[in-house]
């Protein structure tokens, strides 16, 4: 049975990639900040909730020794992050007024614990020719007002996530744009705007299950290019 740690499975893709995985056989580790929501997404068979902050020391210890339970890792998804400073209906600063303490609460979260978490488990994924994801954003690569310091830590987990691809040509990593969702972020980051147009997290699942069924070479990917099978 393939095994799968989620980041940031508690809500949103996350919680829609986990259940994807588990319904098609896959142990998926999952986390999550808030233990309620993290249990009552993780309430079917076939997925362990470790509730925790991923930039917390002895939580990650805890994922480690929950994927070691299952003696090997097939998935690594780093999809738990954080958009930065929120303030009333402004919630993404112009880079002019981030402060240091955005910077290092920004890059703890959406760079700096992934590395630290792959590093971790990078003999597990090697030993089993594992998959490597970091989900990333549109704003990596495009330069939107007040999205800067996101997108600057999104380019960085990017590079991040190739970096030990390259690095480690057993594992196949991927950097994966999932493209707007209504997910409880995307509110957030729009507190003023109907979001109501936005697709369903559900409607990226298929184009990641492709993904890594198909394996292509590692790389940057937008998850709307990625052909979905028909349905037999």
């Amino acid at each position: 049975m393939p095994v799968a740690l989620v980041t940031g499975g508690s809500a949103g893709l996350g919680r829609a990639l986990s259940h994807a995985l588990a319904d098609n056989g896959w142990t998926v580790i999952v986390d999550g900040r808030d233990p309620d929501r993290l249990a009552a997404a993780a309430d079917r068979p076939g997925i362990l909730a470790v509730p925790g902050d991923i930039t917390d020391t002895e939580h990650r210890l805890r994922l480690v020794a929950a994927v070691r339970l299952h003696g090997h890792l097939d998935l690594l998804v780093h999809n738990a992050s954080t958009l930065g400073p929120v303030s009333g209906s402004t919630p993404l600063p112009a880079l002019a007024h981030v402060t240091v303490d955005d910077l290092q609460h920004v890059w703890r979260h959406n760079i700096g614990a992934p590395l630290v978490l792959t590093t971790q488990l990078l003999d597990d994924l090697v030993a089993g020719e594992g998959i490597l994801v970091g989900i990333s954003s549109d704003a990596a690569v495009e330069h939107y007002p007040g999205w800067g310091l996101y997108g600057a830590s999104k380019a960085g987990l990017d590079h991040v996530v190739l970096t030990f691809g390259a690095e480690n040509p057993a594992i196949t990593a991927y950097a994966v744009d999932p493209g707007d969702m209504r997910t409880q972020m995307h509110a957030d980051a729009f507190p003023d705007e109907d979001i109501s147009d936005r697709p369903e997290p559900e409607s990226v699942v298929p184009h990641l299950l492709a993904l890594l069924a198909t394996r292509p070479a590692s790389g940057r990917y937008r998850a709307a290019d990625v052909p979905v099978p028909a349905a037999v």
